[in-house]
């Protein structure tokens, strides 16, 4: 009798303790909103969608995206400098609250974070010298392909162990690019967008993408076990869809509109 009243008492406790423990967790939107501020981890050395202008203000696509958010939910903006390696890992070490750093979705992230519904999209590309004869995968064995570390050109390119290609890692797209524009790579896998900017910089190393790598739609990152911030987050993404802003933002920085099945 001892022995079971005992036992009761221990499971008692267990369930006071999960309760207690479920309880105390601080909700992310709740503390966020209390706070009045919002930090959120975006990368500003991959232009168009992060960088500085000349004045060393942070500008482009992801930038004024997060800027309309932190507006129209009234907090104040601090921005958590980040890389493609350590985006999130910012958002599960509370070093960020949220992402908005051309994460794209993938299966792979969904096991370790949540995500929002898409606010933009990303084609992923091999893109190389305007030059180079390059029209399909196997004109690339024997290439050295650039990449950023982390990011879902190196995870895809990684796992394509039967087209033999050589990956050369970068730890963020600035030096990925930086290697492009100087003539230390002559291809990279990234984004369309970035493979453009290539030329930009170096207009006689000219890049265009070659290989199309897939098309993947960027959401905004959250840590798992969120959902009133993902909801939050999704009509927040919802009606600047629909209002056209978030369009806009992506067209004066990439050129070119939303896919027209996310605007609708």
């Amino acid at each position: 009798m001892i022995a079971k009243r005992q036992s009761l008492l221990v499971a008692f406790a267990a369930t006071c303790l999960v309760f207690s423990a479920t309880a105390s967790r601080a909700d992310l939107l709740d503390d966020v909103m209390k706070a009045k501020k919002i930090r959120i981890a975006t990368d500003l050395a991959i232009p168009p969608s992060g960088m500085v202008d000349g004045n060393l203000k942070p500008t482009g696509s992801d930038v004024e995206t997060a800027q309309l958010l932190a507006k129209d939910w009234g907090l104040e903006l601090e921005f958590i400098q980040t890389t493609g390696a350590t985006r999130i890992p910012n958002v599960q070490t509370n070093k960020a609250d949220i992402i908005i750093s051309t994460l794209s979705v993938t299966p792979e992230r969904a096991k370790v974070i949540d995500f929002s519904k898409a606010y933009a999209a990303l084609q992923s590309v091999v893109g190389c010298l305007k030059s180079l004869d390059v029209k399909d995968w196997p004109d690339l064995k024997g290439k050295t392909i650039a990449v950023s570390r982390g990011t879902t050109q190196d995870t895809t390119l990684t796992n394509m162990k039967e087209r033999e290609l050589k990956i050369s890692r970068y730890d963020d797209d600035a030096t990925m690019v930086t290697a492009a524009i100087s003539g230390q790579a002559d291809c990279v896998a990234t984004s369309a967008t970035i493979v453009n900017q290539v030329g930009v910089k170096n207009p006689a190393r000219i890049f265009e993408p070659k290989v199309t790598i897939t098309n993947f739609d960027l959401a905004v990152g959250v840590r798992q076990g969120e959902p009133k911030m993902i909801e939050k987050l999704n009509e927040w993404i919802a009606t600047n869809l629909k209002n056209g802003k978030l369009n806009e933002i992506y067209k004066k920085f990439h050129g070119s509109e939303l896919p027209a099945a996310m605007r609708s």
